[in-house]
């Protein structure tokens, strides 16, 4: 049943309509793009990631995602629905939501830049700092747009876009931050003080991390997952919002003519603007279940 899925999909792909994405969507990409009309990914929450990185010195062309995974929190589609899905991008009916990537630029001890001048590093979730191997702590000094903040002495810091929200950061017991905003949230891992609490800042704000000199540890530095980077005392790291976030078309793309003449008459948002956000909190995160409510799920799925 899923080889058949997958061969119709790879059959309708060859049917030469995507060219017609390039009318629809081309402002959205920059020069080093134009080729690419639409990106489509096929798997988990990784997927968008891995599209997102292949894209990281500019803009991202649209991407259509299809859930193959177990929680697909990125993924408004389900493999079933690409015909749906695909007719509905190739009609010009798709709606975008543009998701806030993270820049990022490394510098030495003596404020030289690492790697090459125009070796930004653009992350959809998180830049994460964290004392790796060592048993030690970091000590990590926080500036916000120039100004110290404070001097962090914990197992790391995040800071995550507002997709990444619900990633890393809220594990490590940050905020869950609307997609649609734009916004820099900073999450402490384990902090040393208990009265470091997670903040979230605009996205005009430049956030910069500096390995203390009087840090035990360096800091490895994971973005999105991969690891990058290992900053020594006095190294740092500027994270701002970059210029090029990642545009995921959303499921109420797909709404047909038959629902859309229903929701007409429903209280809430109009065909087309429903969120998927919301429905994702409740339905993959179970957002403020009560046991009653966990108990009537499982069981739901095992009857």
């Amino acid at each position: 049943m899923f080889t058949n899925t997958i061969q119709k999909f790879v059959s309708f792909m060859k049917t030469g309509q995507i060219s017609h994405m390039a009318q629809k969507y081309g402002h959205l990409a920059r020069p080093d793009a134009e080729k690419i009309d639409l990106v489509v990914t096929l798997g988990g929450d990784g997927t968008i990631l891995h599209a997102s990185s292949l894209f990281s010195t500019g803009a991202v062309p649209p991407v259509l995602s299809f859930s193959l995974g177990t929680l697909g929190f990125l993924l408004p589609f389900h493999i079933d629905d690409f015909a749906k899905a695909l007719d509905s991008v190739f009609a010009g009916r798709a709606t975008i939501l543009n998701r806030m990537r993270l820049a990022c630029t490394f510098y030495d001890a003596e404020l030289e830049k690492k790697g090459e001048a125009t070796d930004d590093w653009q992350v959809m979730n998180e830049i994460a700092l964290h004392r790796g191997a060592s048993p030690h702590l970091n000590t990590i000094d926080i500036f916000v747009d120039g100004q110290h903040l404070t001097e962090a002495v914990s197992d790391g810091l995040i800071v995550s876009t507002p997709t990444g929200s619900t990633a890393y950061s809220l594990s490590a017991g940050g905020p869950i931050v609307h997609p649609s905003l734009s916004a820099l949230v900073l999450t402490p891992i384990c902090p040393r003080s208990l009265s470091f609490r997670p903040l979230v800042f605009p996205s005009t704000s430049i956030v910069t991390l500096r390995i203390g000199d009087r840090s035990r540890a360096p800091a490895g530095v994971s973005m999105d997952g991969r690891n990058s980077h290992v900053l020594q005392p006095g190294e740092l790291v500027t994270v701002q919002a970059s210029p090029f976030p990642v545009p995921c078309i959303n499921r109420s793309s797909i709404i047909d003519s038959t629902v859309a003449a229903e929701m007409q008459h429903r209280e809430g948002a109009g065909p087309g603007k429903e969120d998927d956000w919301v429905r994702d909190i409740n339905n993959l995160l179970q957002y403020n279940a009560t046991f009653r409510s966990k108990a009537l799920l499982r069981h739901s799925r095992t009857s």
